[in-house]
């Protein structure tokens, strides 16, 4: 008998209440039988665990559960004998009693024995996993404060790095904000009044703050989260979510659940009816749920949690009533002196008016900033170095910005339009065009790289200044993520942030001109299908270069024919498990970067891959959260296309040399990166045949177990990432022949045995990262021959082994990764 058939039944729960009555009934089986439900006791909640966990079980433990099915059955079976049994049946019953005795000695004997031994060896299993787990975690942890040092496109490889000072400022700004330093005694005041409302009332459940955009109400909630008091109260159970205009409230909903649980794992596609928020737990937890930038009552109500103990802090430009939230804080401007040190902050890099500096003319400025946090800090920003002629210009320009309308959001758009005026004509473009990516959400540097090279016809040096320009004016903030950006960063490791409001200002000032007329045709926010506006204008072509969807699911008949004769950038935001593509697409004769990302908590399936068929001009080509299509056969070869980005997508077998001819479809491809692809066991052999590759990223790929074994026919391979693949064990030895290889990373392969011994044949490599490389304890006698080897990242354990290869090498630098402990990534 299986033991699973065993488990599926009750033999042990029947074998239990016939003991019982054995007790009531037969004296002489009446110790033993105790003694049995005793033991049953103890044995039927292991029962009920491996019952309902329906874990595998190695062969032995199989076999002895096995045996104690067996055991257990026969103990029911006796059982009934023994019910069955008269009492004037003396020599029945000493048998039937002697049995008894045997079969507790079996159980007992299990218990005390296997049992006690199968215990053991799982806690010692468990303290093994644990301690691997822990320790993974703690060196995944030492990537965080290294990973973008210092990104030095443009300024040569010894300098300071634009992006690592970019970075450095936005979190001296950020420290700025957090202390409320520069933000005065309104602010202060407002923060003791918000704290009181969360952790002095607790007849309070939701409570809110409110003010328009750009008055500091997610700076103060935020400085809330890091308040010591505050997270004392809640134990530090704090959970901060985006809310935005158009969310996905099934994936917000089920996030919030998965943070109160304490687990993760729980996602949209797990069914979470209403009432589960409230279900009526009897253990009070303290936890605080903050959601910010909320737009509307039934959304809000959706995501509010009615748990004992749970209370929701709600951050929202406009005020809320009861019974929805019980007290809402209202966020008042910046007086004065409070605005004048924040904008000094900004302009001069002091919190007061430097000695010696025009003060009449700075608090004109200053005044028709109308105490607005952002305002302050962009158009502060914007006159920084510049001269007191601008300055007067700059004043009579706001002076001269007389609200369109009676709404204040307008009126902060139209004064902070003045920082954008006066940037120069290619920086200012590359700040429009971020309006085209959905609120709220980080933006991939790559592909904000690939779109100003392809539309502004500037080199990728001069896109990533821009860049660093925008973010030293407070246009947008640069966002660390968990790699290293030296002069071998790929930018999809990189992000960028912009604050709604000067994403509006994007909108707003793309916006102007007719819908046919724009140069950026944008969604301002995730809608059931195309505009209206757009919809009544399909009579006549659109000139805009760049096209931005953002809907949910989109079916064929979701879609209009449209004609856009000069675009050259479609970006398709969406939410949903399937997808049809636009038959526009067809009518982009110009397009070059095409950008596809999902936000679904599932990969999506494209439908209507005609569109491929015919992009002869595509330059880029970005897929996020998709399962990768297997293109037509009709497909014409992809001339012009450059780069290749697949990032959490499902590969399935659409690479496969009998599905693709990836030389013939891509001649001319020279950077292919798959990041996150969870089900790519092995690259195509086919992907040896691409001679223009330059560089190859597959990084994060938990289950690729081999890489091609003619990988060093990619004779113009300069860079090769293969980071944080845990089931890579070798590298082929043909990688020993990519004589232009200048970087190569292995970081986080943890099951990485060694390097190719033929690894001096690397002429031009001149960095190896392989931190967190536990197995690699030995180098190649060859490693001394790769005289361009300039720098070495590794652990302190085999540090060593490259301090001798330093002798041979005298400009090696081998730096030793460094600790971090920060685990903020994790959320992400």
């Amino acid at each position: 008998m299986a033991v699973t058939d065993f488990f599926a039944g009750e033999i042990a729960t029947e074998l239990l209440k016939n003991l019982v009555k054995i007790c009531r009934k037969s004296v002489l089986c009446k110790r033993t039988a105790e003694q049995l439900v005793t033991s049953i006791d103890d044995l039927l909640p292991i029962i009920q665990e491996i019952k309902y966990t329906g874990v595998e079980l190695p062969p032995p433990r199989q076999r002895h559960l096995d045996a104690l099915s067996e055991t257990l059955v026969g103990g029911r079976d006796l059982a009934r004998k023994v019910s069955n049994s008269g009492r004037w049946n003396v020599y029945k019953n000493l048998q039937l009693a002697r049995k008894m005795e045997k079969l507790e000695k079996k159980v007992s004997g299990f218990l005390n024995g296997p049992l006690q031994a199968y215990i053991l060896a799982d806690v010692h299993h468990l303290r093994f996993d644990t301690a691997e787990k822990f320790d993974r975690i703690e060196n995944s942890t030492r990537r965080l404060e290294q990973r973008l040092g210092a990104v030095n496109i443009g300024v040569g490889r010894e300098g300071a790095g634009w992006y690592e000072e970019a970075v450095r400022r936005a979190e001296e700004e950020e420290r700025c904000e957090g202390n409320l330093v520069n933000l005065g005694i309104g602010m202060d005041v407002a923060k003791r009044k918000v704290k009181e409302m969360v952790i002095g009332k607790d007849d309070f459940r939701v409570v809110g703050i409110c003010g328009i955009g750009g008055s500091g109400k997610t700076t103060l909630a935020r400085e809330i989260c890091r308040d010591d008091e505050v997270r004392s109260y809640f134990n530090n159970r704090i959970f901060f979510l985006t809310v935005s205009q158009s969310p996905n409230v099934e994936q917000l909903r089920s996030k919030i659940w998965g943070m109160i649980l304490g687990n993760n794992s729980v996602d949209s596609s797990d069914t979470i009816p209403p009432c589960t928020l409230q279900y009526d737990f009897r253990i009070v937890v303290k936890t605080l749920v903050i959601l910010d930038d909320v737009w509307s009552i039934p959304v809000l109500e959706q995501l509010i949690v009615k748990i004992p103990g749970c209370k929701t802090l709600v951050v929202s430009r406009f005020k809320f009533t009861p019974p929805v939230i019980n007290c809402t804080y209202e966020l008042e401007l910046l007086r004065e002196n409070e605005a004048v040190a924040l904008f000094c902050h900004a302009a001069f890099g002091q919190n007061a008016i430097p000695s010696g500096s025009n003060e009449k003319l700075i608090k004109q400025v200053v005044d028709e900033c109308k105490g607005l946090p952002l305002a302050l800090k962009v158009i502060g920003a914007s006159l920084r170095d510049k001269p007191e002629m601008f300055w007067t210009s700059a004043k009579s320009r706001l002076s001269r910005s007389q609200p369109i309308c009676e709404s204040h959001e307008i009126h902060l758009l139209e004064r902070m339009r003045l920082s954008i005026d006066c940037l120069p004509e290619k920086v200012r473009e590359c700040f429009l065009d971020l309006g085209s990516f959905p609120e709220d959400k980080k933006i991939p540097l790559d592909v904000l790289i690939n779109i100003w090279v392809d539309l502004h016809d500037i080199e990728e040096e001069d896109a990533f200044a821009i860049l660093v320009e925008l973010a030293e004016k407070n246009l947008l903030t640069p966002v660390k993520d968990a790699r290293y950006g030296d002069i071998y960063s790929s930018y999809y490791d990189i992000s960028v942030y912009q604050h709604d409001v000067l994403r509006d200002l994007a909108i707003y000032l793309s916006n102007r001109e007719n819908v046919n007329q724009r140069r950026r045709l944008l969604m301002p926010r995730r809608e059931t299908g195309i505009p209206k506006e757009w919809e009544r204008n399909i009579d006549k072509p659109f000139n805009a270069q760049i096209v931005s969807v953002h809907t949910g699911e989109m079916r064929e008949m979701d879609w209009f024919s449209m004609e856009f004769p000069k675009a050259e950038v479609l970006i398709l935001n969406f939410s949903s498990s399937e997808y049809f593509l636009p038959p526009f697409i067809d009518n982009m004769p110009k397009l070059k970067a095409l950008v596809l990302i999902n936000y679904s908590t599932s990969n999506a399936v494209l439908r209507d891959l005609s569109v491929f068929t015919n992009l002869s001009n595509l330059r880029s080509l970005w897929f996020e959260k998709i399962s990768v299509p297997q293109l037509p056969e009709t497909t014409l070869p992809f001339k012009n296309l450059r780069k290749i980005s697949l990032v959490l997508c499902k590969i399935n077998t659409s690479f496969d040399d009998s599905v693709v001819d990836l030389p013939h479809l891509f001649p001319y491809l020279s950077e292919l990166t798959m990041d996150h692809c969870v089900d790519l066991t092995e690259l195509p052999p086919s992907i040896c045949k691409m001679n223009k590759l330059e560089s190859l990223s597959v990084t994060n790929c938990h289950s690729l177990r081999e890489l091609p074994t003619d990988l060093g026919k990619l004779n113009s391979l300069k860079i090769l990432r293969t980071y944080a693949c845990p089931s890579l064990r070798r590298l082929p030895p043909g990688i020993c022949s990519l004589v232009w290889l200048q970087y190569l990373d292995i970081s986080q392969c943890v099951n990485l045995a060694s390097l190719p011994e033929g690894i001096g044949g690397l002429k031009s490599l001149e960095k190896i990262d392989m931190r967190e490389c536990p197995q690699i304890r030995n180098l190649p006698k060859s490693a001394a021959w790769m005289r361009s080897l300039r720098s070495v990242i590794c652990d302190e354990e085999v540090s060593w082994l490259w301090r001798e290869v330093e002798r041979s090498i005298p400009d090696l630098c081998v730096q030793v990764a460094e600790e971090c402990f920060n685990l903020d990534w994790l959320a992400e």
